[in-house]
C-alpha cells in the first residue's frame, strides 16, 4: 500500500498488523532506514532511483517469503508504476497495489495537528499525493480514501478490504 504523509497508512497498518490475521506479515518500507538526499543522491544519483532501488529490494525479499507468509503487506510511499515493474521482474503474478488517501485539508491538519509535523505539510507533499493519486487512475488501481472516516471507520474499512483481499 502507497499513499503521502499523513493519509493514515501506517496508522491503518498497525491496526491491521494487531489483529494477528494468519499468514499475514506487515512490513514497513521506511524499516530499512531513510538516508539523507546527500547521501541518496550519492549512491543511487537520486532520491527517485534510491525509492526505486529500495522497492525492489523490498519485492525480492518479499517474494522469497522467508516468513513463510501467505500474504505480504508492505507500507510505504512508493511509486504504484515501479511496485508494479517489481512485481513484473519478480513474478508476482497475485501482487496488489492499494493507495491509501484524503483530500489535501484533511493531509494537512494531520501533519500539522496530530502528527505534530507541519514540516511535511508542504506544496511538494501536496504534489507527491497528487501524482499518486493521478498514477492510481492511471493504473486503475483501488483507492481507500480516508477523508471523511473516524479512526474506527478507517481502520474497520481497511481491514475488510485486505481480509477481502486474502480469501
Amino acid at each position: 500500500m502507497t499513499g503521502a504523509s499523513g493519509v493514515g497508512k501506517t496508522t491503518l497498518v498497525h491496526a491491521l498488523d494487531a489483529q494477528r490475521l494468519p499468514g499475514l506479515h506487515c512490513h514497513y518500507f521506511d524499516s530499512v532506514g531513510v538516508p539523507s538526499v546527500t547521501d541518496v543522491t550519492a549512491q543511487f544519483g537520486s532520491p527517485q532511483a534510491w525509492q526505486q532501488s529500495t522497492t525492489e529490494r523490498w519485492v525480492t525479499s518479499l517474494v522469497a517469503n522467508e516468513t513463510g507468509d501467505r500474504v505480504a503487506l508492505l507500507e510505504g510511499q512508493m511509486r504504484p508504476s515501479e511496485v508494479r515493474a517489481a512485481f513484473a521482474r519478480q513474478g508476482v503474478s497475485r501482487g496488489r497495489i492499494l493507495l491509501v488517501d484524503c483530500d489535501h485539508d484533511a493531509r494537512d491538519a494531520r501533519l500539522r495537528n496530530e502528527r505534530r509535523q507541519p514540516e511535511l505539510a508542504t506544496p511538494r507533499m501536496a504534489a507527491w499525493a497528487a501524482y499518486l493519486r493521478g498514477q492510481a487512475d492511471a493504473l486503475e488501481l483501488p483507492i481507500f480514501d480516508t477523508t471523511h472516516l473516524t479512526l474506527a471507520q478507517a481502520e474497520q474499512g481497511f481491514i475488510e478490504c485486505i481480509r477481502a483481499w486474502t480469501v
